[in-house]
């Protein structure tokens, strides 16, 4: 079955949560408790802001579809002038299904692309340290780290990486 690849509308918005969760639950289960994905996905997934995310002027958002079942999602967002990075990759998740079938490749492709129409010189993203195969894709991908740091996931403390790409 085929990839269809596609600019997500604020009904895609539950299916985005869905993907998220998951992709969350299979790559965190032994980094983070699981109440904690389950706020981080309640608060950073809310469909309403899900909805309205969607829509940003300043953002992109792709939706991945085998048939009609989403099976990723990636959002990028032009970033303020002041950015060194000018854009940063604010999600992009698979559902752990469908790992390692180049989906994730083909969202983050179409997504910079997008990026380069808009004038972006290069993108930022933040990835958890102990996520390996996010920060090994992101680095056969061309990100480099250029920072990490400790941040607070819902009442946790986890280490984070900082990954830049020039486009």
């Amino acid at each position: 079955m085929t990839l269809d690849v596609r600019v997500a509308v604020p009904d895609d918005a539950p299916a985005v949560r869905r993907v998220a969760r998951a992709s969350w639950l299979a790559a965190y289960d032994d980094v983070v408790a699981e109440e904690t994905i389950e706020a981080a996905i309640a608060d950073w997934y809310d469909v309403a802001d899900l909805r309205a995310s969607i829509g940003r002027a300043d953002a992109r958002m792709l939706i991945a579809e085998r048939g009609d079942e989403v099976v990723g999602f990636g959002q990028a967002l032009v970033a303020e002038p002041t950015d060194e990075a000018g854009a940063e990759l604010a999600r992009l998740y698979v559902h752990p299904d469908r790992w390692n079938e180049g989906i994730g490749s083909t969202l983050l492709d179409r997504l910079e692309d997008w990026l380069r129409e808009r004038g972006a010189d290069g993108v930022r993203l933040a990835v958890l340290a102990d996520n390996d195969a996010a920060n090994a894709f992101y680095e056969s991908r061309g990100y480099r780290r250029v920072d990490s740091r400790e941040m607070d996931l819902k009442g946790e403390t986890v280490d984070d990486y900082v990954r830049e790409k020039g486009l």
